[in-house]
């Protein structure tokens, strides 16, 4: 299969070698009350996209394919959350703090959930994660080892922050990786634009960019072939 209208090139990936990781898109981070608004933040640039992603994971999920939620979360105690990342700024609330959704980006509080337009399905994999990148201190590499997956398409959140992130882990492990433009978002438009231009530079240096649309018509025409 083939993915059209990628940049800076076709992008080539086998979807039962593919799978959907989708970063972040957590209650903390997309709803009013959570962490991202504490942080003086439009959350609702982030709500914009769920539609795209609901879209595309429908489809991928009707293909059986491999979905990966990730969390950025911490355990109750704080132990895997160092100071160089909790105390930044001055926000109203930090990681760790109760807010109206609980403790913000600890496991197991409500706001850490993954909202409930995208939530997983029983037997859909679940990463939390202590760091932004979703490889770090995780065992997402195994994973994708043991299910022969080779390639990678990206959505969620924040552009320039985890997706990005989790991005550059992935090429750095030898994964080909696709990050759907209308389904990520930053707080910041700049930054998103910026990050887009990073990941495609130097024919691709981090991966590849393309719009959903481009991905549903290569499987639709997948399956139109397949029947």
């Amino acid at each position: 299969m083939k993915v059209l209208q990628a940049r800076p090139f076709a992008f080539d990936c086998t979807p039962a070698q593919t799978a959907l990781v989708i970063i972040d898109m957590q209650r903390d981070f997309i709803e009013p009350g959570g962490f991202g608004e504490s942080l003086g933040n439009q959350v609702s640039r982030l709500g914009a996209i769920v539609p795209a992603c609901q879209r595309v994971l429908a489809a991928w999920r009707a293909r059986g394919g491999m979905v990966i939620h990730t969390r950025e979360s911490h355990a109750p105690d704080l132990s895997d959350c160092p100071p160089a990342k909790r105390l930044r700024g001055s926000p109203a609330l930090r990681i760790g703090d109760v807010g109206p959704m609980g403790r913000i980006l600890v496991r197991g509080e409500p706001g850490n959930d993954i909202i409930a337009a995208l939530a997983p399905l029983p037997g859909e994999v679940v990463i939390d994660k202590p760091g932004k990148g979703a490889f770090y201190a995780t065992g997402l590499q195994a994973l994708l080892s043991e299910r022969g997956i080779t390639s990678l398409v990206f959505m969620g959140v924040t552009t320039e922050v985890c997706v990005q992130t989790s991005m550059r882990e992935a090429n750095d492990r030898g994964y080909d990786a696709l990050l759907l433009e209308d389904c990520t978002e930053s707080y910041f438009s700049a930054f998103k634009t910026a990050t887009l231009d990073m990941i495609t530079a130097q024919g691709g240096i981090v991966g590849w960019v393309a719009e959903s649309t481009a991905l549903l018509a290569a499987l639709a025409l997948e399956d139109a072939r397949a029947g």
